[in-house]
């Protein structure tokens, strides 16, 4: 009689259940009071109880998949296999089928199939056939994998942009009077305005350096650079892109009609009374229409003082040193984006006081430095690098920045001001710093002006800090060896460490980024070899002997110490 009793009382417990729950626990794989728990915080939170329970950790996504497709008879596909591009769009209204989540797989005849991950709810899939007009095939799939498809796929852009609230940001309008007035209708869309908010904040919070808003024939992407790597963040719908580049070009006083040029220009984003961001905007006509790239200037970066780049402590004796002199000139070299500004800016910043002058020509200036004079090259108008040190002079400097020596005029002219008294900061386009001695040669600067005026020269790259999930790496001796590490760097009291992925880095293994650096002093004996004709081979032999580590030492030394990984530095040196 009890038996009986425990009988009819199981299903009114069950009632309140959804299909997935109840098959769950009446094939065992769950009990009764863990579905009942997470049935009742699905209905507090307003979620669905299967998102309910992957969230909990009770199953995860491929498991239940599994269990679904065998339970119910259902064909099991995995999303990772599809092309997102070459799914179908007239199967089902877009709006319809991502608010109930399901993605259309395709129509033959008069059925359609349709990629869904509870195919329990019996409401919905009625509404499915009832939307399509037609019967109903189901392909279960992971739920984790159909939601990041969803997220892919995009919305229409009225549903997608509007479910961006308004933030406390605030975009810095600055268009011409004339653009305002007769581009007003086609660029103050209250959902774009929203939606470009939210990327710039979300690039900023995500340490992006760079933003890429890349129009392709059949979608839209938008990419962040994040710790010198180009990572997708979104897809948003393909017809937005043209609103999107003319609401930033009318904030970076950009020609919005003018879509057949390469145009550059800035914007700024104030994020409070505090902290304001700028962004240099570049703009690219493509096959299918205007890539837009937006470098992120955020002026804190100046200010993270020389400790934060990661100098060994020999090699920031020696920048300092260097940059305390009252005249002379420290070159800063190495290739695109390996963080040769926020070293000058660094630099700069150390230098900056009520008693200094400081002047920098710049193209364009990146970071804003109150108490710096600074000035914005422009070619078109004749204001030259080298016309603006020419100024300079007449201004009574004690500091000059150059953002790049790029022709003899220019080297010219800052080697003189070097001579005569003033401290010059400046960057090359090299690889290492004693190849930068033999360019200003090629350039045609003479070699007593050279050794008399250069007084130490820093090569650099940027490499990815591993995240605190990293983990020993299982190597060989030889193996290290051959990497370059000496016989004596292996005493045992280090261990190398390899990524591994975790929330915090994203799964890459890496957040951040530290220096690695080859810190050249022009000493006497280099000094003669410079006059003697010596070649960048000469200049390094001489630079090792004199205890100058070159960058792949330098980078094998931040392995040592658990910043970054092998893996990095040999990329970084590109040896």
């Amino acid at each position: 009689m009890a038996a009986a009793s425990t009988t009819q009382r199981a299903p009114a417990q069950q009632t309140t259940l959804a299909g997935l729950g109840r098959a769950l626990v009446q094939h065992q794989i769950i009990r009764l009071d863990q579905a009942t728990a997470i049935q009742r915080k699905a209905d507090e939170s307003n979620t669905a109880f299967i998102d309910e329970l992957i969230a909990g950790g009770t199953l995860n996504a491929g498991q239940l998949a599994r269990f679904i497709a065998n339970a119910f008879g259902h064909p099991l596909l995995d999303l990772a296999a599809l092309e997102p591009s070459n799914l179908p769009t007239d199967v089902l209204d877009t709006r319809f089928a991502l608010a109930a989540r399901i993605v259309p797989l395709g129509k033959r005849g008069n059925r359609v199939t349709i990629a869904i991950s509870d195919p329990t709810d019996a409401r919905l899939v009625e509404r499915i056939r009832f939307t399509a007009q037609a019967a109903v095939d189901l392909v279960v799939v992971e739920h984790d994998k159909l939601l990041r498809l969803i997220e892919r796929l995009g919305r229409s852009t009225t549903e997608q942009l509007s479910e961006f609230t308004e933030g406390e940001v605030d975009l810095e309008l600055a268009p011409d009077e004339q653009q305002a007035s007769t581009q007003e209708a086609e660029v103050d869309d209250a959902p774009i305005v929203r939606f470009l908010q939210k990327i710039l904040v979300d690039a900023i919070q995500s340490g992006a350096s760079d933003l890429h808003f890349e129009p392709f024939e059949k979608f839209y992407r938008i990419r962040f650079r994040i710790d010198g790597e180009l990572r997708e963040i979104a897809q948003p719908p393909l017809a937005i892109k043209d609103k999107l580049a003319s609401r930033i070009k009318v904030i970076s006083k950009l020609d919005i009609s003018e879509k057949r040029v390469p145009q550059d220009g800035r914007m700024k984003l104030v994020l409070s009374a505090q902290r304001t961001i700028d962004f240099r905007v570049s703009t690219l006509p493509t096959l299918f229409g205007e890539k837009i790239v937006m470098r992120i200037l955020d002026p804190s970066s100046a200010k993270l003082g020389i400790d934060a780049l990661g100098y060994e402590p020999d090699q920031k004796a020696a920048l300092l040193e260097a940059v305390h002199r009252p005249y002379g000139m420290v070159l800063v070299t190495g290739p695109t984006g390996s963080g040769k500004t926020v070293s000058l800016y660094t630099c700069l910043n150390i230098l900056n006081g009520p008693g200094i002058n400081i002047s920098t020509a710049e193209d364009p200036a990146e970071i804003n430095l109150p108490g710096v004079n600074q000035v914005n090259v422009n070619e078109k108008a004749g204001l030259t690098f080298a016309a603006a040190l020419r100024a300079f002079l007449r201004q009574d400097p004690d500091v000059i920045m150059v953002g790049e020596i790029r022709d003899l005029e220019t080297a010219d002219i800052s080697i003189k001001a070097a001579q005569t008294g003033h401290l010059v900061l400046s960057t090359l386009h090299t690889n290492d710093a004693p190849t930068t001695l033999t360019r200003l040669a090629n350039m045609g600067v003479p070699a007593f002006n050279i050794a008399s005026s250069v007084s130490l020269i820093t090569a650099q790259r940027l490499t990815r800090r591993l995240c605190s999930c990293k983990a020993p790496l299982e190597i060989d001796e030889s193996a290290l060896l051959e990497t370059g590490f000496l016989e004596s760097d292996l005493d045992g009291s280090w261990v190398p460490l390899r990524p591994v992925g975790c929330e915090r880095c994203n799964g890459s293994g890496y957040k951040g980024r530290v220096g690695i650096y080859q810190v050249m002093p022009i000493t006497e004996e280099m000094q003669k070899l410079i006059l003697a004709g010596g070649n960048a081979l000469q200049i390094a032999a001489q630079a090792e002997l004199e205890g100058v580590r070159d960058l792949r030492r330098s980078g094998l030394m931040k392995v040592m110490q658990g910043l970054t990984s092998i893996e990095e530095v040999l990329g970084a040196t590109n040896e």
